[in-house]
């Protein structure tokens, strides 16, 4: 072949050179999954916030373990030559639509993670239509998430506390602002052993020392969005600091049992659901006890190490009880075919947390809405290379766990 000197004419149509751009836009153009928003996350955010998302318990065995679960299955069944140019993603909530089979968990200090805080997920969650449960340990108040979001399907998420009075002024707050239904979370009776906050010397607010002095060197926007918003702390208990196991030792209570449930329904007439189930009969007890949907939950790993792997429990507890009460899961779930395999195992719908967090460090409400994106693509990528036109159409069958 006979070689020739290249011609400006034939190289100007290959030239996309770009300037850089600024702001969360440009930050994550290039960002194609969770794990690509969570490296841009890590880069903007001090070592104690960042750890406080990411991590988990003692060894972090049942974080790993988590999302491993969803790595090993393996979809079957796939039906080829089926028209899937129309793909219906929606489902229904405790009886509220929702676009996807996912909703936003409940997580607590999320203004620690950027100063938008729950506003901004809130907010993302009501563009998207999705449901969003605000946690005890917000640092955003039931009423200011409801002003910021008023037509979000809202959730509040409850420990009970050792003071009775105030759990029951915290439900009265979410009944008068709004909140649809309220998570009881069940297994935190004590903390977890959370290594990396106490190498990291978490506390809330953060503590000005000479290595989180140095940490405002090299993170100058977050510490700079920090000092000049309002104050970090907790929306529902103001003026207490502290590290994380401090707070939960002092304030939770860890005599609760199962008649505190029927304490809930005599204080709360709304929808309840039970989170941190962990058996086939705790999720029995907890119909017994009138809830109305359970999450199988090892609190992402945070709490017990080596707590049963939920993705490979949630098909007992259906079983078990799914035909009386709706069934969620969480733990491990990172994209949309982790949503999807959790619908096909019977979930009605899979708990995102550290997926939104990782997103909100990388992007604030920009990056939120990213993250949508990238799990309402996987969702309707995955039913579309299935052969699936519907989420009723999603069954076991579409899958099998690998041993590997």
């Amino acid at each position: 072949m006979q070689r020739r000197m290249p011609r400006w004419e034939d190289v100007k149509p290959l030239l996309k050179i770009q300037p850089p751009g600024l702001g969360p836009e440009a930050r994550l153009a290039n960002a194609g999954d969770i794990y690509d928003l969570r490296t841009i996350a890590k880069r903007r955010t001090p070592r104690a916030a960042f750890d406080y998302t990411d991590g988990g318990a003692d060894q972090e065995i049942a974080l790993r373990r988590s999302r491993e679960a969803y790595q090993r299955v393996e979809w079957q069944d796939i039906t080829v030559l089926r028209d899937v140019s129309e793909i219906d993603t929606t489902t229904s909530i405790l009886g509220v639509p929702s676009n996807l089979p996912m909703a936003f968990a409940p997580t607590g200090f999320t203004r620690m993670m950027q100063h938008e805080g729950e506003r901004a997920v809130a907010r993302s969650a009501e563009r998207a239509g999705l449901t969003y449960a605000l946690s005890t340990l917000g640092t955003t108040t039931p009423e200011d998430v409801a002003s910021a979001a008023p037509n979000l399907n809202r959730w509040f998420q409850l420990y009970l506390f050792k003071d009775r009075d105030f759990s029951g002024e915290l439900l009265r707050r979410a009944r008068d602002s709004g909140y649809s239904a309220v998570i009881l979370t069940v297994d935190t009776a004590i903390p977890g052993a959370r290594l990396r906050d106490v190498r990291n010397g978490l506390t809330v607010p953060p503590s000005l020392t000479l290595k989180t002095l140095f940490d405002m060197a090299i993170h100058p926007a977050w510490w700079f969005n920090l000092l000049t918003t309002e104050p970090l702390e907790f929306a529902t208990m103001r003026h207490f600091d502290g590290t994380v196991a401090e707070i939960v030792a002092h304030t939770f209570d860890p005599s609760l049992n199962w008649s505190d449930i029927d304490w809930m329904r005599n204080h709360w007439d709304g929808k309840l659901v039970i989170k941190g189930i962990q058996s086939v009969a705790d999720a029995q007890r907890a119909v017994d006890h009138g809830a109305d949907a359970v999450i199988v939950s090892n609190h992402g790993g945070r709490q017990l190490d080596r707590a049963p792997t939920t993705f490979e429990l949630l098909p007992n507890v259906v079983d078990a009880i799914g035909d009386k009460v709706e069934v969620f899961v969480d733990g491990g779930i990172m994209d949309g075919g982790d949503v999807l395999a959790a619908v096909a195992q019977g979930a009605t719908a899979a708990f995102v947390g550290r997926a939104f967090l990782y997103a909100l460090m990388a992007g604030g409400e920009h990056g939120v809405d990213r993250m949508i994106e990238m799990f309402t693509g996987g969702i309707k990528r995955t039913m579309q290379l299935l052969g699936v036109t519907s989420l009723k159409e999603l069954g076991r069958h579409h899958l099998k766990i690998r041993n590997e």
